[in-house]
Formats: C-alpha cells, sequence, structure tokens
C-alpha cells in the first residue's frame, strides 16, 4: 500500500519523507489555509519536494469551472494530480479531464455507489473518507472494503485511496482490505511507529550497552 502525508505543511512533508516511506501527497482548502501560502504556490513547492502525486483541489463547483481550474492546476507540474468534488459537475469534469490525459482525485466519497460511478468517469484515485464516516456513526473501513471488492470485480483502474485516516487502525485495515493508497496525518504517521515494546528494549539495550567493558 502506498502512503501519501495528509499536509500542505512544508516541514512536516519533508519529516515524513525523510522517513523513507512517502510515496506521494495530498492536500485540500483547509490544509492550504493552515499552511498559510498562496495555493499555487505551495503546490509547486510541494512537487519540487516530492517525487510522486501531490493533490491540488479545484474551488469550483461548476463543469466549466472545473476543468478550466483543473487545466491551470495540471499545467504547474507533472505531478499534479487534480482534486474534484463527488458531485454531478465533478464527474463530469472527470470525463473531461480523463480525456486530455490529466489525473483525478474524485474527493468527499461516502457512498459505494459513488464511487463506481467515479471509477466509470475516468478517475485516477477514489478518496473514500472514513474518519468523517466514523463521526456519523458509521464504519468507514466498511466502505473502504466495499469499494475494494466492486473494483476488483470489474477491473476498474481507478485507486482507492483511504483518506480521514484518524489512527493506525485505519491504516492497518486499509493495508489489509487491499485499499492502493492511504493518505495519513504526520501525527498518524509518527503513531505507526510507536510501540511500548519497542521503548523498553531499545531502553534495555542501552542500559545494558554501559556494562560493556572498554578496551
Amino acid at each position: 500500500m502506498k502512503l501519501f502525508i495528509d499536509s500542505a505543511d512544508l516541514a512536516e512533508i519533508k519529516e515524513a519523507q525523510a522517513m523513507g516511506a512517502l510515496d506521494g501527497v495530498t492536500t485540500n482548502p483547509s490544509l492550504l489555509a493552515k499552511a498559510g501560502r498562496p495555493m499555487r504556490q505551495a503546490i509547486t513547492a510541494i512537487c519540487e519536494l516530492v517525487d510522486g502525486p501531490v493533490s491540488a483541489e479545484v474551488l469550483a463547483t461548476d463543469t466549466d469551472g472545473i476543468v478550466k481550474e483543473a487545466r491551470e492546476l495540471a499545467a504547474l507540474h507533472p505531478n499534479v494530480v487534480v482534486k474534484v468534488p463527488l458531485i454531478a459537475d465533478g464527474l463530469k469534469a472527470v470525463r473531461i479531464l480523463a480525456g486530455e490525459g490529466i489525473r483525478t482525485n474524485v474527493t468527499l466519497c461516502f457512498s459505494a455507489p459513488q464511487a463506481l460511478l467515479a471509477a466509470k468517469a475516468g478517475a485516477t484515485y477514489i478518496s473514500p473518507f472514513v474518519g468523517r464516516i466514523d463521526d456519523a456513526g458509521g464504519d468507514g473501513m466498511e466502505l473502504v472494503e466495499q469499494i475494494v471488492l466492486i473494483y476488483r470485480n470489474y477491473d476498474l483502474e481507478t485507486e482507492v485511496l483511504t483518506a480521514s485516516v484518524r489512527s493506525p487502525v485505519h491504516f492497518v485495515r486499509a493495508a489489509l482490505i487491499g485499499s492502493h493508497v492511504a493518505t495519513v496525518p504526520l501525527s498518524v504517521i509518527k503513531q505507526l511507529l510507536k510501540h511500548p515494546l519497542t521503548d523498553s528494549g531499545l531502553a534495555r539495550f542501552l542500559e545494558d550497552a554501559k556494562k560493556i567493558p572498554k578496551a
């Protein structure tokens, strides 16, 4: 499973990249606002830093506006993948963009039928938001499982990008289910590394090392 970081903060992205497991980046308007940089400037800087897909989201909600913005974003850098909302006008735009060879990440997916329609429109990635589904009393990972199975049943090329990941449990379940990608905030990436037995084992080794006779 590929690991993307869900961030627009260059320092966070550099830290995750230094661990050697980063395959790409996802951003959204909220993350870009938090980073405090103009969107196109931030996306270009991230693309120059990371050798992998970088999702940048359109703000338009009509087909013509989405296509126009998508073309502008895709022109910024070859790594750009355009995030498009899962609405009717969005899917119309995805079909046009797919015909032009522009990669898309269809976002805000909350049901299997939505995911199937996005794949048929030509989406490169589909982003089910598992954490938000859990927050509403559902099971986000069950949705990921449904989408993976449906796509396999019909050999659809769209990749499942598990988003809104809140914990290592989401990450592991996504990998077990067969999600192609999980996009994870830096805080959760750090949690993936943690285990009490690793910490206690290291502490024991370091303590025992003090007893090694010096030459």
